[in-house]
């Protein structure tokens, strides 16, 4: 299981237009407001039926998204990540699918441009983009792609992790944070010019003598917090370049290359970042922390479950009158004790108020 909180907040203090690059969402807004957006897995929520119906086609990540005020938002872009080029695809195929109390219900967005699909005045729920495909094959339909290369490090045999997934920003960022779990560098590389086709097989080679495992890789979707697919490269030392390239399976085109050379893997493992210590970050971000730190309730609940506050101290916290003081209550009690105590903290605020976290690891904010 791939271990992906997939939840994003972020406040919008002012009218006006807001991109999103975390989601890839763009949001209208008339007044301030908090937006909160989970990271939904289509396999979890899509009927059976339409899942394995070929008319049906997943276009676009799912999310459940809140606002507060709802009325402060006026109009919210919904990526996708079908490509409108050519004549393959036409407009109306597109539907909007909230998951309400009665099932999905299926609307018609308005409009739909390259790389979104606009929900005017919308409703807020569970939602993402089908395809109703009237030839009733994917086959035939083309996405906007992208690769992903991730080195590991050996001295006998490096390996390279290889991605050939959609263009989804959170589909992206899952991926990368469980490579960084396994200590796998980023390396930045071309990227695709062309669309691919949906459900298409796709080649991945390197030089003869290296190992690839495997070889072919379909180009589909899968949720983030899903295992995704990938194929693997081992390179030995790696003293000469190595060539990558992907082509197509059915029509032998080549579609993507790349070259690596060895410089760029000692670069690679030169920029991957040192392990993160949540510790370190809250005594770092101790002031900042105890001025932001929102409702407690559920990060007492996380540290009372690991032994970390007693219900003594958890009352002790919630009985104070001013929310500074009750931050400065609960960091007391956690930084007097041990690294791992604040490790949990950590934690407990990265699930929970991630946005918070996010911005404070924001490298120009460090005291």
């Amino acid at each position: 299981m791939v271990i992906f909180s997939g939840s994003f907040s972020v406040h919008f203090p002012t009218p006006g237009w807001y991109l999103w690059p975390a989601t890839g969402q763009g949001f209208g807004v008339r007044e301030a407001v908090t937006v909160t957006i989970l990271s939904e897995s289509w396999g979890q929520h899509l009927d059976l039926a339409l899942q394995q119906d070929e008319h049906w086609m997943v276009a676009a990540p799912l999310f459940d998204i809140t606002a507060e005020p709802e009325e402060a938002i006026a109009k919210i872009h919904l990526p996708n990540f079908i490509s409108l080029q050519g004549d393959e695809v036409v407009i109306s195929w597109f539907q909007v699918a909230p998951f309400k109390d009665e099932g999905m219900v299926l609307e018609q967005p308005t409009p739909v441009e390259t790389f979104y699909a606009v929900l005017e005045s919308p409703g807020f729920s569970l939602m993402g983009i089908l395809l109703w495909i009237t030839n009733g094959t994917r086959l035939s339909v083309p996405i906007t792609s992208t690769t992903l290369i991730y080195y590991h490090p050996h001295p006998e045999d490096i390996k390279f992790h290889v991605y050939l997934i959609s263009s989804d920003a959170v589909l992206a960022k899952a991926i990368d944070e469980e490579e960084d779990r396994f200590h796998g560098a980023h390396l930045q590389t071309s990227p695709l010019v062309e669309p691919l086709n949906f459900g298409s097989r796709y080649i991945v080679s390197v030089c003869a003598h290296l190992e690839i495992a495997p070889k072919a890789i379909e180009l589909s979707y899968r949720s983030p917090g899903e295992i995704q697919p990938f194929s693997k490269i081992y390179a030995g030392q790696m003293k000469e370049p190595i060539q990558l390239k992907i082509t197509d399976k059915r029509l032998g085109s080549m579609v993507w290359e790349t070259l690596v050379k060895p410089v760029d893997v000692q670069l690679g493992a030169a920029s991957a970042p040192p392990a993160f210590s949540g510790a370190a970050f809250v005594k770092e971000h101790h002031r900042q922390l105890q001025a932001r730190m929102g409702d407690l309730g559920g990060v007492l609940d996380d540290l009372k479950d690991n032994e970390v506050v007693t219900e003594n101290e958890k009352e002790l916290v919630e009985q104070a009158q001013i929310w500074q003081t009750t931050n400065k209550t609960l960091l007391r009690i956690v930084e007097n004790r041990r690294d791992q105590a604040l490790e949990l903290l950590y934690r407990s605020l990265k699930e929970r108020d991630p946005y918070l976290v996010t911005y404070l690891r924001q490298p120009s904010l460090s005291p």
